[in-house]
């Protein structure tokens, strides 16, 4: 968004670094007017307004799709950096290892370390650093095959920000694709709290009944809603924000999501043998 010139260009210089280089490298300004000077070899993609997580991220990929020589697309939030320079050669040989591999999840950590609870993808897991299947992933970097792209459509634009991640993972999971979370592919991020964003309480309900009615079999929508509800009031200590959510809530019942395509029962199966059933 044109608001941290500093960060991209160290995360500019850090892609630069790796052992195994990025074949195309895509910078997207999402309604930034005009991004800073790039490196060379860099595509800058200018829109002029903000579409959102979503929204930046089709594009990015089109843009690489036009180039039609890329099999892998690695994303990364702008203020993120890789301190290590062997991180593209590990997640390409995980692809090649594995043709069903669909999405990679990086470990998100602070200059200290430190991954916040929120930033490990895995149902009551305390633990950073252990990798393994998942059924979702982390948005701040990760990569994601391209046939898989092609087979099951890109990010839902209409989420603008939150869940959009776990609506990509849910729809790669139903199509037999593997999501995975690789700790030895760090991200170092700084330790920040969702709720920073003005629209979030909003937002997060409104795509949380989005994610419901586009992804679930209609019996588990309620359940999976009034399980959500519930954590909700028990956790939100902020009376704007509930009134924020329950209008984002309200908002995302009233509201179109898109094509409605409920997953197979096999995948609420698998995903509950993964530790996460599609109800929380």
């Amino acid at each position: 968004m044109g608001t941290r010139p500093a960060e991209l260009r160290a995360l500019l210089d850090a892609v630069a670094g790796q052992d195994e280089p990025a074949a195309r490298i895509v910078v997207v300004g999402n309604g930034t007017g005009s991004l800073p000077a790039l490196p060379e070899g860099v595509t800058g993609v200018e829109l002029p307004e903000n579409r959102g997580v979503s929204g930046g991220r089709n594009v990015a990929i089109e843009t690489l799709r036009s180039f039609g020589d890329v099999d892998i697309v690695v994303d990364l939030d702008d203020d993120g950096l890789l301190v290590d320079t062997d991180v593209f050669r590990r997640l390409a040989d995980l692809y090649d290892g594995d043709p069903t591999l669909g999405v990679v999840s990086f470990r998100i950590a602070d200059e200290t370390g430190e991954t916040q609870r929120r930033h490990i993808p895995r149902l009551g897991a305390k633990d950073p650093l252990r990798g393994g299947e998942v059924t979702t992933f982390l948005g701040g970097g990760h990569g994601l095959s391209m046939r898989m792209l092609d087979e099951i459509g890109g990010w839902p634009e209409d989420f603008f920000f939150t869940h959009e991640e776990t609506d990509l993972a849910w729809r790669a999971l139903d199509a037999g694709w593997k999501v995975i979370y690789e700790p030895k592919l760090l991200l170092q991020h700084p330790k920040t709290s969702p709720a920073r964003h003005a629209v979030y309480y909003r937002m997060t309900a409104r795509n949380r009944v989005w994610l419901a009615k586009r992804n679930l079999p209609a019996l588990l929508v309620p359940v999976y809603l009034g399980v959500w509800t519930l954590l909700t009031l028990a956790r939100t200590r902020s009376l704007p924000g509930l009134g924020a959510w329950f209008a984002g809530f309200a908002e995302g019942v009233r509201r179109s999501c898109g094509p409605r395509t409920p997953m197979r029962w096999t995948t609420v199966l698998r995903m509950t043998r993964l530790g996460r059933p599609p109800v929380i």
